[in-house]
């Protein structure tokens, strides 16, 4: 059989628009214990086994909820809405509640289940007892891009965001009832699986050709959709997909972040078009801003660019926001992309967690009612 480009290639479907979507992930908590509860294969049966606005995942405690393909932030957050309405009806007729955030305060990876399904059950073969740790919990945003040619270049340069973003969703302080220190627990854990974590600096598309085809050669996976990082191409839909976040509990600050997100990638695609050689930075640096971001969340000083120059992470939101106006009127999302400074003037998940525990004397049940309670529709 043949090893040469030919053979190497992925298709990209492409997008005639900068359009959005959003995958949410959602856990399902006994609405007496505060707990996980294992029923996520009856609230999915009862919402549609073939709905395309529902998906199960790996663990049978999660739902995870889906819009289809959106023009604007505004437009998506209906479309996540709709079908929210009608799960959390189904959920809390069944004694239960809807979830959101990075990890849960205090359930135990061991009394979960898992999805009977082929693929998931491989990465539990393959991945053993870490691949049973990832209680974890997050959110998935799809921007459409039109070639596959700027694809790598899109997803490299974003890095240089993503303390940003990471910062901004942190919401996983608690794990297995203690408190981590961590802003983001969950950024550390997910990328324990061996294809998670960030992605390669590649900058052309034959690149990320060639990194599959050694991929499947050599037997470390079977499908892309193995590949796990934190950014990633998804050819099928012809977009980028980042999976930065950690879970969101709100719609208002889904919105925000899926404003920003929207914003960033479609400026960078704007600056490809206009000619533009897009910034990036040193693996080693992007490396340490996830870190500074996950344990530090809205307090981490992060590095700027390959001078290593450094700034506090909301001090550089201020710039970046007031950057991304111009796109955001464009995109027809400036009120949500306004909302992006509230979440670091009000105070983001994880530090709204930790306050509720302090107030609370340590109940991590009352973190959960309270995470619970934001959830409005």
């Amino acid at each position: 059989m043949s090893s040469g480009p030919a053979s190497r290639h992925i298709d990209f479907a492409g997008s005639p628009r900068p359009s959005v979507g959003v995958e949410w992930e959602f856990a399902l908590v006994d609405a007496e214990t505060r707990d996980l509860s294992n029923e996520a294969a009856a609230v999915i049966l009862e919402l549609g086994e073939n709905n395309p606005r529902v998906h199960k995942e790996l663990l049978r405690n999660t739902v995870e909820i889906v819009t289809g393909v959106c023009d604007n932030t505004g437009q998506a957050m209906e479309d996540l809405r709709s079908t929210l309405l009608t799960a959390r009806k189904i959920v809390r007729d069944r004694g239960m509640e809807l979830f959101c955030a990075g990890t849960h305060p205090f359930a135990k990876w061991s009394a979960q289940k898992l999805t009977d399904a082929p693929r998931y059950a491989e990465l539990i073969k393959r991945t053993q007892w870490w691949g049973r740790q990832m209680l974890i919990w997050g959110v998935h945003v799809h921007v459409g891009i039109s070639s596959a040619h700027k694809v790598m270049a899109i997803i490299t340069s974003l890095l240089n965001q993503y303390p940003h973003l990471l910062a901004l969703s942190a919401s996983s302080p608690f794990w297995n009832g203690e408190d981590t220190g961590y802003a983001s627990n969950r950024a550390m854990m997910f990328q324990q699986l061996p294809t998670a974590g960030l992605p390669f600096h590649f900058q052309t598309w034959a690149q990320w050709e060639g990194f599959v085809h050694d991929q499947k050669k050599t037997g470390i996976i079977d499908h892309m959709n193995e590949i796990r990082w934190d950014i990633r191409p998804s050819p099928h839909l012809g977009t980028v997909e980042v999976r930065i976040f950690d879970g969101v509990s709100n719609l208002r600050e889904l919105s925000a972040l899926v404003a920003l997100t929207h914003c960033l990638i479609v400026d960078l695609d704007r600056r490809l078009d206009a000619g533009e050689h897009l910034p990036t930075m040193p693996p080693w640096h992007v490396q340490e801003n996830k870190w500074r971001a996950a344990r530090y969340g809205l307090d981490a000083v992060i590095i700027l660019d390959a001078d290593s120059n450094e700034r506090l992470v909301t001090e550089d939101l201020d710039a970046l926001l007031n950057r991304m106006e111009p796109v955001a009127k464009s995109l027809g999302c400036s009120d949500e992309l306004a909302r992006v400074a509230d979440i670091y003037t009000l105070g983001a998940s994880y530090q709204r967690q930790r306050r509720v525990a302090e107030e609370h004397d340590g109940d991590l049940r009352a973190v959960v009612d309270a995470l619970v309670s934001e959830l409005e529709l």
